[in-house]
């Protein structure tokens, strides 16, 4: 294994130290010398592999000594102080950038993926050498992936196309994201991916016989014209093939570029001057030139494209590019990271230039907390389309596929986003939701202040870098008016509810609404309210819980003595002041209140039952725990019925049963709203075999009142049960 990896370094590096890799070699050996792979084979041989394919890309010593290191921190007794002591600080940071976050506890998958690739692109944003070997990692993985579970395998598969294929064309690394890709195929669509194979087997040997025919013709051609190249048929990846067909609607026989012909030079001046012999030999197919030199992707890909009609009318692809192109095109990023014997790198700020989409993607990461939307808009940055549009004076700026002149402008600068008013597409006016198309002129519009932007604009930009900025406008400039805003809400939900929000905001009280909702002020509060983020009826039930757990009431009832209790079934008082809707037999004066462990509702059948000091507690005749009180002292069981009073509610909790899918529980909240009920609280859990509990406790004014509601949810989709909830 060793003299495999000093092969790859002879073959393909400079300037790496042999002696000290034969050092961190024998330590890994070490390190790893229990531990077996699922294979049954030796563990050494995985980090082996992944210093071979660092080699490969030419890398430097420390990123190869990390490779052969990048699972000792995670996997072995080692951690990161006796790396950087035992080698050096730099290897130490690479191997920690490597490392999962396995050893914290998560409560889904999706929070501990989202929460493994931000400190990925952090570690990235550092030392980007953190990817190359993260990729190199996940290249060897995937080639072994066939010892793992099916299990394992589909959400390896799953998690190497959505991420790391996407970060490896981000970064123009296409010999490894290919690679990815086709070996993702294989494990997703096992069924699809063998039968492409096959088909594409049936023909290889007469498309290669085509091929070789054009090629050679193209020699001659070239030197006769004394242009020095090497040329190759490129066969198309499956994956590659297999996304065009189902884009595209098509069956194999009618995808055309199976192969591609590459044609490498010296230098640009020989590009240009082949492409011009391919169009004179072949006639070129119109719209399907573009031109990657003078316009390099922002990945730091460069090539002619062009597909022309050869012999027999069949259409084929030529790709021409320099000897230099070739190697950034197969191995992107790692290509320039080009170091001395000082292991510094020379062009750092060209290698800088070259990650703006990652600097993009971390303005905007630390923005939402929630898993599921950041790992949605992590894969969108990756994944989108682009377009190259132009400045006025021709500087090229490429934005994601259906961007409109506002991303233009935010790409620009902030503040031309800010004082954007209008935009001009090739001289003519054009709307601001107007989809830029590549080749096209922008010109920017602004006010001499900024005026900021609509609301509305959040809709019409598809960059999140974008988006990101709007937000932070609303966030800045309109907190003023959003607290102002938000204030009126609360106070005006409070109204609704019969309280005043002043009376009960201040204290212990008000310090605990703000720790839930991770807030200092409660200007925090009004501003979030007025921005749409949190739902003002939601606040205000929080606020009454609150309040009343701190002892507060808006009338204060004398307590109970038991001792002096006179009982008289014959006379009939209303004692309550919090909830009017119950009246107590034969007592006056006595705090009534509604036993939590059951929260009867108007209809049901009822019984009152005298605490200590707490006075009355109204349960459910079925209530458990009023059957256990009453087995101990039945004596102080009393009469209550239902009164008649105006303005009584009661809290009710409810439990759905459903189809743990996306989008119920919000469904649920907007029926409460409809409803014109008051949210008390809510609690979901995921179940096995997909199923999804959800509790709900809503204030009410009568159990017809509930029992609509419950009917409404009822109807939902994948809803299977709907009941009151008994403790």
């Amino acid at each position: 294994m060793l003299e495999k990896l000093m092969d790859k370094i002879d073959e393909n590096c400079s300037h790496v130290d042999k002696k000290f890799i034969k050092k961190v070699y024998d330590f890994a050996c070490s390190a790893h010398i229990e531990q077996k792979r699922e294979s049954g084979e030796p563990y050494i041989i995985h980090p082996v592999e992944v210093a071979c394919i660092l080699a490969e890309m030419g890398l430097d010593t420390n990123t190869i000594a990390a490779g052969l290191l990048h699972d000792v921190i995670e996997d072995t007794e080692y951690g990161y102080e006796f790396v950087s002591k035992e080698f050096n600080e730099e290897i130490a940071r690479l191997v920690e950038g490597v490392t999962k976050l396995d050893k914290i506890t998560y409560k889904t998958k999706e929070e501990q993926q989202a929460d493994n690739v931000r400190k990925m692109l952090l570690s990235m944003a550092k030392d980007i050498r953190v990817i190359l070997i993260k990729l190199a990692d996940r290249l060897h993985n995937m080639r072994t992936l066939k010892y793992m579970s099916i299990d394992k395998q589909k959400q390896k598969a799953k998690e190497t196309l959505d991420i790391y294929a996407p970060l490896a064309h981000r970064l123009g690394m296409s010999k490894i994201k290919w690679e990815l890709e086709d070996l993702s195929f294989r494990y997703l669509n096992a069924n699809e991916y063998y039968t492409l194979v096959r088909k594409i087997s049936e023909k290889r040997a007469e498309r290669e016989e085509y091929i070789q025919k054009i090629i050679e013709e193209l020699k001659d051609k070239l030197e006769k014209s004394q242009i020095i190249a090497d040329i190759d048929g490129r066969p198309k990846h499956f994956y590659s093939i297999y996304r065009k067909m189902v884009k595209k609607s098509k069956n194999i026989d009618e995808i055309f570029d199976l192969t591609a012909i590459r044609i490498l030079v010296d230098n640009v001046r020989d590009c240009y001057a082949t492409l011009g012999i391919v169009h004179t030999m072949y006639k070129p197919m119109p719209g399907r030139f573009k031109d990657y030199i003078a316009m390099p992707k922002p990945n730091m890909y460069q090539s002619l494209h062009t597909t022309v009609i050869g012999p027999q009318g069949k259409p084929f692809e030529i790709q021409i590019r320099t000897y230099e192109m070739h190697r950034t095109a197969e191995y992107g990023i790692a290509a320039h990271w080009k170091y001395k014997e000082g292991n510094t790198c020379t062009d750092q700020e060209d290698l800088d230039s070259k990650l703006t989409w990652l600097r993009e993607i971390l303005e905007w990461q630390s923005e939402t907390s929630d898993a599921e939307e950041f790992m949605e808009r992590f894969k969108i940055d990756l994944f989108s389309d682009e377009v190259f549009v132009f400045t006025p004076k021709g500087e090229v700026i490429n934005l994601p596929y259906e961007a409109t002149p506002i991303d233009f402008a935010y790409k620009i600068h902030t503040d031309v986003g800010h004082r954007c008013i209008g935009a001009k597409v090739n001289g003519k006016m054009v709307p601001l939701d107007y989809q830029l198309s590549t080749g096209e002129i922008i010109e920017i519009l602004a006010s001499p202040i900024p005026k900021g932007p609509s609301t509305d604009w959040l809709n019409m930009t598809k960059s999140n870098q974008a988006k990101s900025k709007i937000r932070a406008w609303f966030r800045k400039v309109k907190r003023e008016e959003f607290i102002g805003k938000g204030k009126e809400l609360l106070e005006k939900e409070a109204k609704r509810q019969g309280f005043n929000f002043k009376e009960y905001a201040k204290g212990k009280t008000i310090e605990k609404l703000l720790t839930k909702y991770h807030m200092k002020l409660i200007e925090d509060l009004y501003a979030s309210v007025g921005a749409g983020a949190t739902i003002s009826s939601v606040v205000v039930t929080k606020l009454v819980e609150y309040h009343e757990n701190e002892g507060h009431k808006v009338e204060q009832a004398k307590p109970i003595d038991e001792n002096n209790m006179k009982y008289n079934n014959d006379n009939q008082n209303s004692i309550k002041r919090d909830h009017p809707g119950v009246v107590v037999k034969g007592i006056s004066n006595l705090l009534v209140r509604f036993a939590k462990c059951c929260n009867p509702v108007p209809g049901d059948s009822i019984v009152g039952y005298i605490t200590k000091g707490r006075g009355v507690s109204v349960h459910r005749k079925d209530c458990k725990n009023l059957i256990e009180l009453i087995k101990n002292d039945a004596e102080k069981v009393v009469t209550v019925t239902w009164g008649t009073a105006e303005g009584a509610y009661y809290i009710a909790e409810i439990q759905v049963k459903a189809d743990n899918r996306q989008g119920i529980l919000s469904e649920i909240m907007e029926n409460i709203t409809k409803s014109q009920l008051n949210l008390y609280a809510v609690n979901a859990k995921s179940m096995r075999d997909n199923i999804a509990l959800i509790n709900v406790k809503v204030r009410i004014n009568s159990k017809e009142q509930l029992d609509t509601f419950m009917k409404s949810i009822k109807k939902f989709k994948g809803v299977m049960d709907v009941y009151r909830v008994k403790k």
